[in-house]
């Protein structure tokens, strides 16, 4: 007989409540005006609530960015892997995930690019970090299962996502690429894992 799952306290539902306050103030400040012109005050002040309240859940705005962002790469991953599933083709399976993931990350390109940066140097002991390293994972896995319906070995299609999750990366970090549009960002990715995915 299943367990009936605890009902959550209302001490759990107010830090919860908070949480999504704190999102939703960040997501829509940092989507108006970017991360680097938007202070944690101004976010305190628009979640209404204290400064120390909002360092209980980030203790940095690169925190709260990652916060945000993990929320809509999460999103974006699912989309992919769902656009996937369908996809015969190998380059086409592996772009149909990596597509949503670009979408994402240029919805705010300054915003996009300072999570890549918080991501590669963010400290990884901190929750929402992990959090962002575990999506890259997810995301190499799910190029990993794709690439396994092609008569691959595990080790060569784990070596070969690691490699087109680099490539994705490089292409949507540089200054070079900021204002170029997604389509163009993931033109220059298909080209590049096109040469690595050989029919």
């Amino acid at each position: 007989m299943p367990l009936a799952s605890k009902p959550v306290g209302r001490r759990e539902r107010n830090k919860q409540l908070k949480r999504e306050r704190i999102m939703a103030a960040a997501s829509e400040l940092f989507a108006e005006r970017g991360v680097d012109e938007v202070t944690t005050q101004e976010i305190a002040d628009k979640a209404d609530i204290g400064a120390g309240t909002l360092f209980l859940y980030a203790k940095t705005k690169g925190e709260l960015l990652l916060l945000v962002q993990n929320s809509l790469y999460a999103e974006a991953l699912v989309q992919g892997k769902q656009a996937a599933e369908g996809i015969t083709d190998p380059l086409d399976a592996v772009m149909a995930i990596v597509r949503p993931v670009v979408e994402c990350n240029r919805k705010q390109v300054d915003n996009g690019r300072t999570y890549l940066r918080e991501i590669v140097f963010g400290d990884p002991a901190e929750p929402h970090h992990r959090e962002a390293l575990g999506l890259t994972i997810q995301t190499e896995e799910a190029i990993v299962a794709v690439l396994l319906r092609d008569d691959r070995t595990a080790p060569d299609a784990a070596t070969l996502a690691h490699i087109v999750s680099a490539i994705m990366f490089v292409a949507m970090a540089p200054t070079i690429n900021s204002a170029n549009p997604v389509d163009d960002v993931v033109q220059e990715i298909r080209a590049q894992v096109r040469v690595i995915l050989p029919v």
